[in-house]
């Protein structure tokens, strides 16, 4: 647990019946003295601003006082008295600094408090060396304390680590204590999964804990309920915060997640499931077999590809579906409720055998009972025989040889395909 303590001259100012330096210095004093007791614990201290008045304007006042060992909390409550406020406030520069501090060893969990009552000050971009900082995994999401300043700052420092305004020094004690719980007690979390009553009742679907920060996946489990419907716990670090990844399909996120440390906690998220179900009596005479592209009713994008005899849970709502049949099936608004199966039928398909005879140009339509005509597809013109599963109707096939010069050599015939038959098309 690196502490980088801001001691700029703004630090000289006054915080209740003290200096705000005082108060800071004294509140880290007794945190250190009562952590001696946690052996599997390392401290340093990294202070900045403290070398050169203001008035030399030095962006590279930064230091590593004390470096990280073990007992060596006499030296740092030492150094803490010493210390007096001066100078600017490089926090983007010391957090860069801050990244050789700690050891090389990647069994380590690495925490930074940054202490401070003012932003940066020296054109730095503390957001931007946080993040590549927690990235290269040098780094958990830091702390920042506020102490006692006027301005809330929690929008120039949420996007360096998770951000605390402490307005007394009531405030700044209590901070220190959650950071500590945060930090270094064990935290658990179980995931409610509600259905569409809001009722813990769904389950088996794999939840993701995503760092909120760097967009990395920290954790997987699929959900479980054991015989009395109660989820299992998981382990979780406090000091990140999460998006939490329901994969149901779509996907439910729930952002920014925080955790209180030290305790059990429960996250509940709606998730409310049905399943679809698709049947075709001889699916299986379709060559590379039938897929169901499945988009949210109404929306362009594809959710999901589903293999045709595989039925798949979708969370409650209306979708659209299209079958890779031929011709392509589609099913409009299709609603999908709660702990039910929808179940949806399409006519088995017949069997179109085409010789060509001679290579050349031929494509595919559909006919409807007005004698409207829908084109299907092209077919490959370096090819003389075509044998491929459809589904039944009536259609047009327009072909012309190659080295037919001239379009009145093109030939059109009609044909009708039914489930389970056989059509054979010739061309001379």
């Amino acid at each position: 647990m690196l502490f980088l303590l801001d001691a700029s001259g703004s630090m000289f100012a006054e915080w209740g019946n003290s200096l705000r330096m005082d108060v800071a210095k004294n509140m880290l004093v007794d945190l250190v003295d009562s952590l001696r007791v946690d052996d599997n614990l390392e401290l340093a201290l990294r202070v900045y601003g403290h070398q050169f008045h203001r008035r030399y304007q030095n962006c590279e006042d930064t230091k590593l006082e004390v470096g990280f060992a073990q007992g060596n909390h006499n030296q740092i409550i030492g150094k803490l008295r010493q210390i007096q406020p001066a100078g600017v406030t490089p926090i983007a520069y010391s957090l860069e600094q801050a990244a050789r501090d700690f050891p090389l060893d990647p069994d380590y969990r690495n925490v930074v408090i940054i202490l401070t009552d003012g932003i940066e000050s020296c054109g730095g971009d503390p957001c931007t060396v946080s993040m590549a900082l927690q990235e290269r995994q040098i780094f958990l999401k830091p702390f920042v304390i506020g102490l006692g300043v006027k301005e809330n700052f929690e929008k120039e420092f949420s996007c360096v680590g998770q951000y605390f305004d402490a307005k007394n020094q009531q405030e700044f004690r209590q901070v220190l204590n959650k950071i500590l719980k945060q930090s270094l007690e064990t935290t658990t979390v179980s995931v409610e999964l509600l259905d569409q009553d809001k009722q813990p009742t769904e389950t088996n679907v794999n939840v993701t804990f995503v760092n909120n920060f760097t967009k990395a996946a920290l954790y997987d489990f699929v959900h479980f309920r054991d015989a009395r419907g109660r989820p299992d716990s998981v382990i979780v670090d406090a000091v990140l915060s999460y998006d939490v990844v329901v994969n149901t399909i779509p996907p439910v996120t729930r952002r920014n997640v925080t955790f209180e440390g030290g305790t059990h906690n429960v996250l509940s998220i709606q998730a409310p499931q049905g399943t679809l179900a698709l049947k075709q009596p001889g699916h299986s005479e379709y060559e590379n077999g039938v897929s169901v592209l499945v988009r949210r009713a109404g929306k362009p994008n594809i959710i999901n590809v589903q293999p045709f005899a595989q039925p798949e849970k979708y969370l409650v709502g209306n979708y659209d579906l299209e079958v890779l049949t031929l011709p392509k099936t589609y099913f409009r608004n299709v609603s999908i409720k709660q702990s039910e199966t929808t179940e949806l039928s399409l006519p088995g398909p017949g069997l179109l055998n085409i010789n060509f005879v001679k290579q050349g140009i031929g494509s595919l339509y559909q006919l409807n009972d007005q004698g409207r005509q829908r084109w299907i597809m092209d077919f490959d013109s370096q090819k003389v025989r075509v044998t491929t599963a459809i589904q039944p109707g009536k259609y047009k096939l327009v072909f012309r040889a190659e080295e037919a010069f001239g379009s009145k050599y093109t030939e059109a015939k009609e044909f009708q395909i039914k489930t389970g038959s056989t059509a054979n098309i010739k061309f001379f």
